[in-house]
C-alpha cells in the first residue's frame, strides 16, 4: 500500500454481511435471536448471552454524537486533515466509532443528530460515515 492510499477493510466471515450492506447503502446491525440484544461490531456470538443465534437487521442509520475528537494529523497521508472521529449512539441502542463528514469540523457538537452516508473505497467496500441530519 502506498502512503497515499486509504486503508481498505478486509471482510471476515463475521463481517461480510455488514460490508455487503454498506455496499448496498444499508447500515446493518446484528441482533441476538435469543436475548434480543442489538450488537455492534459484528461478531460470531452475542456478547450478552453468548448465543450463536444471530440475525442481521437494517439500522435506521440515525443517531446522535456521544463524543468526538478533531484530528489535525492523520495516521498516514491518506487521512486528509482536519477530520472528526466520533462515537455515535444509534437509535437501535449501540455505539459506533465513525467519522463525521459533510460539515465544518468546528460545527460538530456533542448531541448533534446525524445520519449515515457511505464512501465507496472499492467496488466491494464502502465506508459508513455520518453527517449532520
Amino acid at each position: 500500500m502506498s502512503a497515499n492510499t486509504t486503508p481498505v477493510p478486509v471482510p471476515r466471515a463475521e463481517t461480510i454481511k455488514f460490508w455487503e450492506g454498506c455496499k448496498d447503502g444499508e447500515f446493518r446491525l446484528q441482533k441476538c435471536d435469543d436475548c434480543g440484544k442489538v450488537i455492534f461490531y459484528p461478531r460470531a456470538i452475542c456478547n450478552q448471552c453468548m448465543s450463536q443465534n444471530i440475525s442481521w437487521i437494517k439500522s435506521s442509520g440515525k443517531g446522535e454524537i456521544y463524543t468526538y475528537s478533531i484530528h489535525h494529523r492523520g495516521a498516514t497521508p491518506a487521512f486528509k486533515t482536519p477530520y472528526v472521529v466520533a462515537l455515535v449512539d444509534l437509535e437501535e441502542g449501540v455505539r459506533v466509532m465513525t467519522n463525521i463528514v459533510g460539515c465544518d469540523v468546528n460545527d460538530v457538537k456533542i448531541g448533534m443528530k446525524v445520519s449515515v452516508v457511505f464512501e465507496p473505497l472499492t467496488d466491494d467496500i464502502s465506508l459508513p460515515k455520518f453527517q449532520p441530519a
